[in-house]
């Protein structure tokens, strides 16, 4: 009777240590005799002490942050970028058994595509389409680390670091760039202003009285001001007219 109760104390104490527990975000890569046996499921589950182990692996979406890379690109430049990768585990067992260390593994294959990239494109291109840049190493690593059971979800490009001497050289760049602009801008507007004076030059000499009433209209405008003192002397349109007035007289 003692012996069948050892036993049975025996099995609950087994049974008690076998429990293991699967989180919801986690599953489990069991082997038996070092075999791979099969994924584990979240919940409670036994694993026979000894005789199986279990390797938990969590499967949600992890960031790894790329430290600061030195790169040079097409053009000859060195520049320093860094990078964050969105990833997550599709195949718990190929992460496991494939590969000794994926977190490692993502974070130097991706220093090295980042490098690369950057290699083969020039510096302009680079800092306009960053976006695209960064699709492009998303899509090296992803094919890289497919056959790892890891899927790349997304790869931003944080900052791009550029040399002291080459900022200043650009800042000189986009003034010199904005004084072109301004030049021609004005030299538009001098265009513009020069063409309505012609065609308000053209305007008053074809209408009789027309400059006289225009004339008299800044005269008139001058005046409004009472701290202004105006010298005004007949123009010569006024005595062209009396003098037609004169001679119809004397007709």
């Amino acid at each position: 009777m003692e012996g069948i109760f050892g036993l049975i104390i025996f099995v609950v104490v087994v049974i008690l240590i076998s429990i293991r527990e699967v989180k919801q975000y986690e599953r489990g890569v069991k082997f038996t005799f070092g075999k791979f046996t099969g994924l584990v499921q979240p919940g409670w589950r036994l694993i026979i002490p000894v005789f199986q182990k279990m390797a938990k692996v969590d499967i949600r979406v992890k960031a790894v942050d790329v430290p600061d890379q030195e790169a040079i690109t097409k053009d000859n430049i060195s520049i320093t970028i860094n990078a964050v990768i969105y990833y997550k585990v599709s195949d718990a067992s190929k992460a496991i058994i494939e590969v000794e260390n994926f977190y490692y593994a993502i974070s130097q294959l991706a220093q090295t595509t980042m490098r690369n990239s950057v290699g083969e494109i020039d510096l302009d291109t680079l800092l306009r389409n960053r976006d695209d840049i960064a699709a492009k190493i998303q899509v090296s690593v992803d094919a890289a680390t497919d056959p790892w059971g890891i899927k790349v979800e997304s790869v931003e490009l944080k900052d791009v670091v550029l040399p002291q001497d080459l900022k200043r050289t650009m800042a000189k760049e986009a003034e010199a760039e904005r004084e072109r602009r301004a030049v021609i801008i004005k030299a538009e507007g001098e265009v513009s202003a020069s063409n309505n004076l012609a065609k308000a030059a053209k305007t008053l000499s074809e209408s009789e009285g027309a400059l006289h009433l225009r004339t008299l209209q800044a005269v008139n405008d001058l005046s409004s001001d009472q701290s202004n003192t105006t010298v005004w002397m007949m123009p010569i349109e006024i005595l062209r007219a009396i003098e037609k007035v004169g001679n119809k007289m004397d007709k």
